[in-house]
């Protein structure tokens, strides 16, 4: 089984992020949605299991419970939106994975047996942090997470330029998204704990 994880998207859901979930057999998404039509798009892939972030105030996604509980394939999820907000023993209360977001740093890390994954953001750029999302598989053994860098550096350049005025240079390569050099990469594997982001 394969989960989709992401997280503050802001009201930004990129085809690079629906592209990536897409064969996921459930997503996730750790809050900071921002606009409810992404909970709809999100939906349409695969079952969607999402909480409410801080910036989720009005609407529909400002219904979404704070944290969540979720079995999938025999692993049990708690899914909150900020990881300084846990609320309890992930080992006493037998979470196999805890899921979070807000920083919008990607992570995966492995304490005391629970694997912890923070996707990143999968929405608007902040500063020079990467955009991206996280895939989990559930088999047999040990679950695996990594993360998938959404937008390559060659793209930000474009993305760069185009705010300082140089659209007539990077116009053509910004809309032909056939021409992007990269559009998902594993960027950090659980498996392969010495590489980083």
């Amino acid at each position: 089984m394969r989960v989709g994880v992401i997280s503050d998207t802001h009201g930004l859901l990129r085809p690079e992020a629906v592209a990536a979930l897409s064969g996921v057999n459930h997503i996730l998404h750790a809050g900071d949605v921002g606009d409810p039509g992404i909970l709809d798009a999100l939906a349409e892939i695969a079952p969607l299991t999402a909480i409410r972030g801080n910036i989720d105030r009005a609407g529909r996604c400002a219904a979404l419970p704070r944290t969540e509980i979720v079995e999938l394939s025999g692993i049990t999820f708690y899914i909150l939106h900020d990881l300084q907000e846990l609320d309890l023993d992930p080992v006493a209360a037998g979470i196999g994975i805890v899921v979070s977001g807000h920083s919008h740093q990607p992570s995966i890390e492995q304490r005391k047996g629970v694997l912890y994954l923070n996707p990143g953001s999968a929405g608007p750029r902040r500063f020079s942090l990467p955009v991206s999302l996280g895939r989990v598989t559930l088999s047999d053994k040990t679950p695996s997470a990594e993360i998938l860098r959404l937008v390559s550096r060659e793209m930000l350049s474009a993305a760069r330029a185009f705010e300082v005025g140089n659209l007539h240079r990077w116009k053509d390569s910004i809309l032909d998204m056939d021409a992007w050099p990269m559009a998902v990469k594993p960027a950090y594997n659980s498996q392969r704990p010495g590489r980083r982001l």
